[in-house]
């Protein structure tokens, strides 16, 4: 599904001939640890929510790619680039909201 959304959906548009902006993206802080190997970006289902006034970023949880009840519950994806290994809790991680695809 993240492929779809990052490689499919735009080319569709593409092909499509619509005119399309780079997906919104903010950096958040999130409030847990992802587990990640450096080598390839890595596109997390997360969850935006706000702790106090402040918008936030949590993991939905197991993140294979089988599991499809994470991607029923996130409402973004937390981008992790090629270089990065395992973000502790508090760091702040790219987050491209859903509704920005």
């Amino acid at each position: 599904m993240a492929t779809f959304y990052q490689v499919a959906l735009p080319a569709l548009h593409k092909l499509m001939g619509r005119t399309t902006q780079a997906p919104l993206r903010l950096k958040l802080r999130c409030l847990d640890r992802l587990k990640k190997r450096p080598g390839r970006i890595d596109f997390q289902r997360g969850i935006l929510d706000y702790e106090g006034d402040e918008l936030v970023v949590r993991s939905v949880g197991a993140q294979g790619s089988h599991i499809l009840s994470s991607m029923s519950r996130a409402n973004c994806f937390i981008i992790l680039s090629a270089e990065q290994g395992t973000v502790e809790a508090g760091t702040k991680v790219e987050v491209q909201p859903f509704s920005s695809l």
